[in-house]
């Protein structure tokens, strides 16, 4: 998601400042072959372990990240539109119908469940079902408004509740544990994406637009006013829960550059791509040398 992210906010800067080469797609070849790769992996995996897999789709923390899979199929929609329409549209409606049965899974899991608790709670739950606002980006350009309406209206339904429940828990209830503190940056992706679907859904930009896009914003100077907390938490693999909120900020911000022409906006889209570029530059070596050390997809991490 992270790397789809930092794709498609290349993609738009380029638009922009022009740098002479066009670096979104190599990141865009790089990252669809990553994507397939991670795929055939986890395949073998259900194939040799099934029911260690299972036990990760009933598990009350980790069954929220399991729609990752059909939120990067719906990235790579949106960063393939351009230049390959017919597969994004194929990734698009499998992402479309893979993600509406996540969400109907988690939807019916929480209403009939028997083991979930307040510190189960955490903001990778806005994943399963808020992440419907993301459908209409490229639903537009492949299927009726109405269907891109249908996910919209689901996704932006359940971020207040979601947002309420979530800020609770944080609130009066013991801090989140410290593999799951860099999920807060979740609560940028929400009102960013969903600026986004908003303006391809009306056609531009109005009241409503402007109220997400500054709320999007809130939660990003919000995050980046607690860096020192974020600082001290050990790595682990969820600090690649920094990188998509942050692509989607930069992305959203380009957009604003582009409807209000301001260069405010231009300029803050450009110092968030070089952090952006600076963080999965920083997550990628991380994560490569915590594979070596085999330090991580360990039992209890």
């Amino acid at each position: 998601m992270g790397m789809c992210g930092l794709s498609i906010a290349w993609n738009r800067a380029e638009h922009f400042f022009n740098p002479g080469f066009c670096l979104s797609s190599l990141l865009l070849g790089l990252t669809s072959l990553w994507f397939f790769l991670l795929i055939g992996i986890y395949a073998t995996k259900i194939a040799k372990y099934p029911a260690e897999v299972r036990a990760e789709l009933t598990h009350p923390v980790k069954q929220a990240f399991a729609p990752t899979f059909s939120i990067s199929l719906l990235l790579l929609s949106v960063a393939h539109l351009q230049s390959a329409r017919e597969f994004s549209f194929w990734l698009w409606a499998i992402g479309t119908l893979c993600h509406l049965g996540f969400t109907f899974y988690m939807l019916s899991s929480w209403m009939h469940h028997t083991k979930y608790e307040i510190a189960h709670l955490n903001p990778a739950w806005f994943i399963p079902v808020v992440g419907n606002i993301l459908i209409p980006i490229t639903g537009l350009q492949h299927a009726t408004p109405e269907i891109s309406w249908f996910f919209f209206s689901l996704g932006l339904f359940f971020w207040p509740i979601l947002t309420a429940i979530i800020f609770y828990r944080l609130i009066f209830h013991p801090a989140l544990p410290e593999r799951l503190l860099p999920t807060l940056f979740i609560f940028i992706a929400p009102p960013a994406v969903g600026f986004i679907s908003w303006v391809n859904l009306t056609g531009g930009l109005d009241a409503f637009g402007h109220i997400l896009y500054s709320v999007a914003a809130m939660f990003t100077l919000l995050l980046f006013s607690q860096i020192n907390h974020f600082r001290r938490i050990p790595f682990f693999l969820s600090w690649w829960a920094y990188s998509f909120p942050l692509a989607a900020m930069t992305i959203a911000t380009f957009l604003m550059a582009k409807l209000t022409g301001q260069a405010m906006y231009l300029w803050i889209g450009g110092g968030l791509l070089g952090l952006l570029n600076i963080l999965i530059a920083m997550l990628a070596w991380r994560t490569a040398r915590a594979v070596l050390r085999r330090e991580i997809c360990v039992a209890g991490h």
